[in-house]
């Protein structure tokens, strides 16, 4: 008969394959569980001036009128605090081994501009460049780009279909809601939709943040797929913060 083997090698032979184990499921915890960037925000984008307060009580309405242009040089981005001009989606995935986790992509490359007059958004269009999207996962951000088809078309748009009222007596601090109705096109499929939108003036800029759940099927977007991902939602939160500045 065979000699078993020592009692430490046996313990040996065992902790190898279960240190490997558990330093998978750390990898992927760290991979995939970092935190979740928050979602746009106002009150936080806003922030990042320092004159809002000490313009309380003036009246913003009588400059307002005119051309806004989407502006990308306020405020930073990064996932940690995004504070500049940014659009990108929200999607809930469950990870193996992790659990329930929220994949997050974004890109401050966003064009457009929109027309006030006499307290009323007359216009808008938005174009975003989907081929610049990152996530909160680099290793995802390729199959993200397969899934939007952006070598046939990498941009989404989005264009007001109706007016909005916003206001003749805004201040510089006061925020407004409102619901910006329009044409949504991606996957060159376009879309009527209504993105609900909290907005203010801060330091003579336009400052508008919100999101609508959106279909990805409605767009012909396939939900990317990975081992690691046991199921992802094919509807997520199709997220914007855009800065405006006045034309000259």
């Amino acid at each position: 008969m065979t000699a078993p083997f020592p009692t430490k090698r046996r313990l040996w032979y065992l902790a190898v394959p279960l240190s490997l184990v558990a330093a998978g499921a750390l990898f992927l915890w760290w991979f995939f569980g970092r935190s979740v960037p928050e979602e746009a925000s106002l009150d936080a984008a806003a922030a990042v001036t320092t004159t809002a307060v000490a313009n309380e009580g003036s009246t913003a309405s009588a400059a307002t009128s005119g051309t806004w242009t989407i502006d990308t040089v306020i405020g930073e981005f990064n996932f940690e605090e995004a504070t500049s001009t940014f659009a990108g989606f929200r999607v809930n995935e469950e990870l193996s081994g992790i659990g329930s986790a929220v994949a997050v992509g974004r890109t401050p490359d966003v064009t457009g501009t929109l027309v006030i007059q006499g307290g009323v958004v007359t216009a808008a269009s938005i174009e975003v460049d989907l081929t610049m999207i990152v996530s909160n996962e680099s290793r995802r951000d390729a199959r993200v780009q397969r899934a939007l088809n952006t070598a046939q078309h990498p941009s989404a748009t989005f264009v007001l279909d109706e007016p909005i009222p916003i206001g003749d007596e805004l201040s510089e601090v006061e925020t407004f809601s409102v619901n910006a109705t329009g044409d949504l096109t991606i996957n060159g499929i376009t879309s009527f939709v209504t993105i609900p939108l909290e907005g203010t003036f801060v330091d003579g800029s336009v400052l508008l943040a919100g999101g609508v759940e959106i279909t990805f099927a409605d767009f012909d977007v396939q939900v990317p797929s990975a081992p690691v991902v046991l199921s992802a939602e094919d509807h997520g939160i199709l997220e914007v913060q855009l800065w405006f500045s006045k034309a000259a």
